[in-house]
């Protein structure tokens, strides 16, 4: 699905693989192998091309739904893996005005996940396990049930406590940021 959709969304620009790979700081190569569907890209890579391209992650990753009922099986979704999270998108929801993506949320334990900040509002939902969050000079500790939002425009960590975090990541994007002008979406990098 990456590759498809990547090489639709560079045509659809009307940049070259080179454009891409100055723009992205992916290496040429790299980018060839992902359109062919060969590589197994980190969370950092495809939050890159979708900030170079000024698109949404689901651009890139999910295909429209073909019916009304809709059932996404997380084991069959593929896994982007950044230094402490494991995040599978699950759904992108797009109504006029407003788009959201829905993410099944693994924080590993041992390493702490740092961003540099992107577009929108994160909110979480932990399932299981306890979840400290960084952002703007506050630490956050949440728990089973717990809900957390923040503007995720600037630099914010994840860090599992006590074990492996399950949780739910609900993307918000602003309204002025669901049309193609869309200009930086950054990871969990």
């Amino acid at each position: 699905m990456l590759g498809a959709n990547l090489r639709a969304r560079r045509d659809e620009q009307g940049i070259s693989l080179s454009e891409l790979a100055r723009r992205s700081g992916i290496a040429k190569g790299t980018l060839s192998q992902l359109e062919s569907g060969a590589g197994n890209p980190t969370i950092e890579t495809v939050f890159s091309l979708s900030n170079a391209l000024g698109v949404p992650v689901s651009s890139l990753l999910n295909e429209p739904p073909a019916s009304d009922l809709v059932v996404v099986r997380s084991a069959e979704v593929d896994v982007l893996s950044g230094d402490a999270v494991d995040l599978r998108m699950l759904r992108r929801l797009e109504h006029p005005g407003s788009l959201f993506e829905i993410y099944d949320q693994r924080i590993r334990p041992g390493a702490i996940q740092h961003s540099t900040g992107h577009p929108g509002t994160e909110h979480h939902v932990v399932l299981s396990g306890r979840l400290r969050l960084m952002s703007r000079g506050r630490t956050h500790e949440i728990g089973p049930g717990d809900y957390l939002a923040f503007r995720a425009d600037g630099p914010h960590e994840y860090e599992a406590l006590d074990g492996l975090v399950a949780s739910v990541l609900l993307l918000e994007y602003p309204s002025d940021l669901t049309t193609p002008a869309l200009t930086a979406i950054h990871p969990p990098a």
